[in-house]
């Protein structure tokens, strides 16, 4: 499937790296290319904090102030409702020091620019819950229309709950539909089977995007498998900085640099990536890089990580 949009077209299936802040940690936007990135995600809610969605409008929006010309998608800051102290009313969210609606949070991904924006939703997974989600939906389409608007299907691990919120947000008619809340991306094999719950209901010609799934390169595997053509998640970033590069040949899909067998081995981190740094440098090398916590280390190990990811998806 292709999926167009302003700043080009994406080939899916597609991993997407996360770039919070407007920057995948460690790594350029050149760096990123390299590696085949089609797509990157940033989140609404830290923009909207730090530096405010309203100046990166101002500098021209998020693609020209970090320098990337291909697609980005805005996590609308759902997720931080479940993950952050916060007191959620129909109206919106109270954060610590803000109040978030689904009118605001849609506001602030248009002034950021992004190419694909993502509904408020509530991902606490009760019916209650979904049932505010479905609400806010409507209200994020009022404001955005349907031209670039995901919605999220909701709903928990409870099947029924799941088909009834799939069933709405496909009757909304947007151009893709995302499935989200706790139930998806820690464990592959649910992510897979609550996407199974609702397989049937979706259709063929809209993408199916599963927030927070790749965690190893066997999730992304599972989920293609399951139905979905788009992912991202932090693991692959956050686990290159710990010393822990994904490896085709270990049970764990994961060697751990740090360990001292490594100091004197010549081989590549993985025998089959392609990657700049599997091309160039040693395990040895790295794990001196990672003893020293000299900071090479954590872009050649994003640089490996996520080229893991993005091509397994390409190849699945």
């Amino acid at each position: 499937m292709i999926i167009k949009t302003k700043h080009g077209d994406i080939q899916t299936p597609v991993f997407m790296p996360v770039g919070t802040n407007a920057t995948v940690k460690s790594l350029s936007p050149e760096d990123l290319k390299e590696i085949g990135s089609q797509i990157i995600l940033a989140n609404n809610y830290h923009l909207f904090l730090r530096p405010g969605s309203e100046n990166v409008e101002t500098m021209g929006g998020i693609h020209k102030f970090m320098n990337w010309d291909r697609p980005i998608l805005t996590d609308s800051g759902g997720f931080q409702v479940q993950s952050l102290n916060c007191k959620i009313s129909e109206e919106g969210v109270k954060f610590q020091s803000h109040f978030f609606t689904p009118e605001s949070a849609i506001k602030s991904q248009i002034q950021i620019g992004a190419d694909i924006i993502m509904a408020f939703d509530d991902s606490t997974g009760s019916k209650e819950a979904m049932e505010r989600t479905h609400r806010w939906l409507v209200r994020c389409k009022k404001v955005m229309g349907n031209s670039t608007l995901f919605g999220i299907i909701q709903g928990g691990s409870d099947r029924n709950l799941r088909r009834e919120s799939a069933k709405f947000v496909i009757d909304q008619d947007l151009p893709g539909i995302a499935i989200g809340g706790a139930a998806i991306g820690s464990n592959a094999a649910e992510t897979a089977e609550t996407i199974g719950f609702v397989r049937d209901l979706l259709p063929k010609n809209k993408p199916l995007y599963a927030m927070g799934v790749g965690v190893r390169p066997s999730d992304i595997t599972s989920v293609i498998k399951a139905g979905a053509d788009m992912f991202d998640c932090v693991a692959p970033t956050r686990l290159a900085r710990c010393g822990l590069l994904y490896n085709c040949e270990s049970k764990t899909e994961r060697i751990d640099i740090n360990q001292a067998k490594f100091k004197m081995d010549k081989n590549p981190i993985d025998p089959l990536c392609d990657c700049s740094t599997c091309k160039n440098y040693t395990r040895a090398y790295l794990h001196h890089l990672f003893k020293c916590r000299e900071l090479l280390f954590y872009r050649l190990a994003s640089i490996h990580n996520l080229r893991v990811m993005i091509r397994t998806a390409s190849l699945s």
